[in-house]
């Protein structure tokens, strides 16, 4: 029996969550160590685990694989996560590119001063309304289908429900002017794997707090 994918991070979201949803979502099973200590840190660099110096990790088939975007494409071609052919797979790899854009400006306001948090979460509020959920909902629209491409479920479909679901703590209302998003998220999120994955006891991990921020920033001493 191979063994389970095996996930270096912090005990947070960052740029591992997706990671994470893209492995619930296939119904695989992983395991992960957390990085708590600067020493856990200079190990995996020492041993020479980090090909850039940089988290996410992950150990699987055989393999040390570093490099969020790369790490994703991996996981979601062995899935059968990534289309059919290449016009299928640039489509996702766009929808992607724009959903983790979104997501990384939430993960990185977290380590925004206190004082200008607010701001920065409206910010990006605004930006999904304006910017990217109409993009989604016109893409439903002029597609047809019950997923964002072909007529099957895949990676790009995972992630907008990540986004849709990480804005809504910043602003429950935010798709009420979606109707088809809406729709999207209720249908996704009822795809078994997913709703395990979105039950409480799960490994997906809520919003950052100050302690993770303080956690991250001690181990990577920044």
């Amino acid at each position: 029996m191979a063994a389970k994918p095996k996930l270096y991070y912090f005990r947070g979201r960052g740029r591992m969550e997706s990671i994470r949803w893209l492995l619930a979502a296939a119904g695989v099973e992983f395991e992960e160590e957390f990085l708590e200590t600067k020493e856990q840190y200079e190990k995996l660099q020492k041993d020479g685990c980090l090909l850039f110096g940089q988290v996410p990790l992950v150990e699987i088939d055989g393999m040390m694989l570093t490099q969020t975007r790369a790490i994703l494409s991996y996981l979601a071609a062995k899935y059968n996560l990534y289309g059919k052919d290449l016009k299928e797979r640039l489509r996702i790899d766009m929808y992607t590119d724009g959903t983790l854009d979104l997501m990384l400006m939430i993960a990185l306001a977290a380590f925004q001063p206190p004082e200008d948090k607010e701001e920065n979460y409206a910010c990006i509020v605004k930006r999904a309304k304006v910017r990217y959920f109409p993009v989604f909902e016109k893409i439903l629209k002029e597609h047809g289908d019950d997923f964002l491409v072909g007529n099957k479920f895949s990676w790009a479909d995972i992630q907008l429900l990540e986004a849709i679901l990480m804005v809504e703590e910043l602003s429950a209302p935010i798709l009420s002017d979606f109707p088809l998003l809406t729709a999207f998220k209720a249908r996704i999120s009822n795809i078994p794997t997913i709703k395990k994955f979105l039950q409480p006891g799960s490994q997906r991990k809520p919003p950052p707090d100050g302690h993770y921020v303080e956690v991250v920033r001690n181990v990577l001493q920044i």
